[in-house]
């Protein structure tokens, strides 16, 4: 399955934001994250927020505004998720999942980053025993990578090009309290 192309204009860079539908995504260095707007990510075709039901709430790691901007509506308009924010980088993706005040159910992670590594935040949200489950979502999904990151505390991989449906489907599987099928 491939990411849907969005309806709306992409991203367009303002000073060092980027706005899509009433988000924001910071870009400075060290403060490369941002909160997606109260309502989550508008579906494109409707206006809608995503599904009724109870949501995950999700938080991206992912340097490229375009596929930040296409995983997410994916996610909203396919899968029971809300997308609550986002970061661009290792020590962005740190400083929010350190928050106490910040969850996510669900940490999607990739693995080459604008600075540092989806490896590194592996690491460290381990370290810190960030609740929620962690995911990666990379193009190098090689056997040694994923042996690499459930190492470091990924319940699972999942290969950019070709395993979307799995991840949509694993994100349902929980949301509806499979834990079990998840793992």
């Amino acid at each position: 399955m491939s990411l849907p192309s969005n309806q709306n204009a992409p991203p367009k860079g303002v000073g060092n934001f980027l706005q899509a539908d009433g988000a924001h995504y910071l870009s400075s260095p060290g403060q490369a994250f941002g909160t997606l707007g109260d309502g989550g990510y508008p579906d494109s075709r409707t206006g809608s927020s995503g599904p009724s039901m109870h949501a995950l709430k999700a938080f991206i790691v992912e340097d490229s505004p375009i596929i930040l901007d296409n995983l997410a509506a994916t996610l909203e308009e396919l899968a029971p998720v809300k997308v609550v924010a986002s970061a661009a980088d290792e020590a962005s993706a740190v400083t929010w999942l350190s928050d106490p005040g910040n969850h996510a159910d669900l940490v999607i992670i990739d693995i080459f980053l604008r600075t540092g590594s989806g490896l590194g935040v592996l690491r460290r949200a381990a370290q810190a025993g960030v609740r929620g489950k962690r995911v990666v979502l990379t193009n190098y999904a090689t056997t040694d990578m994923r042996e690499k990151c459930a190492a470091l505390g990924a319940d699972r991989v999942f290969d950019k090009s070709n395993e979307l449906d799995e991840l949509l489907a694993y994100c349902s599987r929980l949301a509806d309290g499979d834990t079990v099928a998840v793992t």
